[in-house]
């Protein structure tokens, strides 16, 4: 738990990282809080080991709640009116491409989706009636690893 006198200094540091942001209308030391971004990215390659293992821990912790969510929608769906039943996506794709194409089709997804849904996050009154928060977890990982060549080709370039 945070001390009430501690709280200003995590929520500075928090801050400071781009997670949080003052909302404003606050005085004192009574100053309220927001959330500053509707996800994160976390490059979990890094030149350091010792950096990519623990940013590998912190991906694979925050996937294990984010899928121990996906399994309580799965138990208590049946209790979700139809249309967000039917609305809800439970997807597989498996296609061929490139790494540089994989990279563009990440960007493009989430410039699609970032500018079209974001402002809705931190202004209630642009949420049209019935919106509720809907969480959607994009995995897109290699399931073998390419052709020798491949890695020659990139190690050379």
């Amino acid at each position: 738990m945070i001390r009430p006198d501690r709280s200003s200094f995590h929520l500075r540091q928090l801050a400071k990282y781009g997670f949080v942001e003052e909302a404003g209308g606050g005085k004192g030391r009574a100053r309220p809080w927001r959330m500053a971004s509707v996800g994160m990215d976390i490059a979990s390659t890094h030149d350091d080991p010792e950096t990519e293992i623990a940013a590998t821990a912190v991906v694979r912790l925050i996937r294990e709640r984010q899928l121990d969510r996906f399994r309580t929608w799965e138990e208590t769906k049946a209790s979700y009116p139809r249309q967000w039943r039917e609305a809800a996506s439970n997807s597989q794709l498996l296609f061929h491409v490139t790494a540089e194409e994989l990279a563009q089709l990440n960007d493009e997804l989430l410039a699609f989706l970032r500018p079209r849904f974001l402002e809705r996050r931190n202004d209630p009154a642009l949420r049209p009636p019935g919106a509720v928060p809907v969480e959607m977890v994009m995995f897109s990982y290699p399931l073998t690893l390419p052709p020798a060549d491949d890695d020659d080709r990139e190690a050379t370039s």
